[in-house]
């Protein structure tokens, strides 16, 4: 599985865990639904900083290999 993938599988069991919607992600996160939604199914080409921002909501960090 790519990375992107895996980051957003992680983002999306922890915003369901959370009991949030992608639109309150995306509010939290000062973001797009759009862009949470982007960021969960790997695709699009969402910022690293709407990532960050997304992840940091639900108390995620990213790090660099």
């Amino acid at each position: 599985m790519s990375d992107v993938k895996d980051v957003g599988k992680r983002i999306r069991a922890a915003r369901k865990e959370a009991g949030l919607t992608q639109k309150d992600l995306a509010d939290l996160a000062g973001t797009s639904e759009r862009t949470v939604r982007a960021i969960e199914t790997g695709t699009g080409n969402p910022t690293l900083a709407a990532v960050a921002a997304t992840a940091n909501v639900l108390g995620l960090r990213l790090a660099a290999e």
